[in-house]
């Protein structure tokens, strides 16, 4: 049986990219260019990892750029395991972040999807307030690759009926389980939707929700805790609590649109007692 860190493996190699940082509705604050490097030392038992940012005006998908330019700023991190606050599903995908959340403390989690010769992956951090401060999305080719990136996410990319495969993993090492999702989304009107999704074994769980359209920001105001699902580039998107509250179970999750049809989404939950509890990845087909 292959482990987490031969998972870990599969992220090998050098991505060249961006780290795009928003607020927390995604508006553009600053687009950084990037080269992450995992390499494998000791027969792969070692990862050392280094992240190179670049200054704004280097395309750091193109090496005629670099020649002529030095990272701003490098990092080195060397390890030969894997944090308890991460786990990775066999193609490489994972999630890292915050094993607890608790109040008037900083929050946060990185959640990561790998398609072939590209990354996409999100952080999604909360200040002190409870309150989502800031998210990064990060765009990412590996080395040598021509593989392109995808158009921005559209709400009419989503309508529709989507029949999903679901995998979710335990941080408590339990056994993973597997299940089939529905998930439809269509417009109530001009500016509201209606989702309903359907999850877990036999008839399955039933939630029905109704979102505010508001440009590329669908509000979903409903219950106790409202969430939000951000339309952005690179057919992502990404889906969290505006703010937090205690004893209410919540979740954060990072969408991608593959191609017309084919959709990945990731998503990391919390109890009520705000402890990590599990992590899913869905691969979802459109309906014809």
């Amino acid at each position: 049986m292959q482990t987490q860190w031969q998972f870990l493996l599969q992220n090998l190699g050098d991505w060249r990219g961006s780290f795009t940082r928003l607020s927390f509705t995604g508006e553009l604050r600053e687009e950084i260019p990037t080269i992450v490097s995992l390499e494998g030392l000791n027969d792969n038992q070692t990862i050392r990892q280094i992240i190179r940012r670049y200054a704004a005006n280097v395309n750091t998908k193109e090496d005629a750029s670099l020649q002529t330019s030095d990272p701003i700023d490098e990092k080195v991190l060397i390890y030969s395991s894997l944090g308890r606050g991460t786990l990775f599903f066999d193609d490489g995908a994972f999630s890292q972040g915050s094993i607890q959340f608790a109040p008037f403390s900083d929050f946060g989690a990185e959640l990561g999807l790998i398609a072939g010769d590209r990354r996409l992956r999100l952080v999604q951090l909360f200040d002190r307030e409870s309150t989502l401060h800031q998210l990064t999305l990060i765009r990412e080719q590996r080395a040598g690759s021509d593989a392109a990136e995808r158009p921005p996410l559209t709400l009419d990319d989503l309508l529709g009926e989507w029949q999903g495969e679901a995998v979710t993993l335990y941080p408590d090492w339990q056994s993973p389980t597997t299940y089939l999702t529905h998930l439809k989304l269509s417009r109530s009107d001009e500016n509201q939707v209606e989702q309903q999704l359907t999850f877990g074994e036999g008839a399955g769980t039933t939630l029905r929700s109704t979102a505010i359209v508001n440009g590329s920001r669908l509000q979903f105001e409903q219950g106790t805790l409202p969430v939000q699902v951000l339309l952005l580039p690179d057919g992502a998107s990404a889906t969290s609590p505006v703010r937090i509250q205690t004893k209410q179970p919540f979740f954060l999750e990072v969408g991608w649109l593959l191609q017309p049809g084919l959709r990945q989404r990731m998503i990391r939950r919390y109890d009520q007692q705000g402890a990590w509890s599990s992590l899913t990845l869905v691969t979802e087909r459109k309906l014809v």
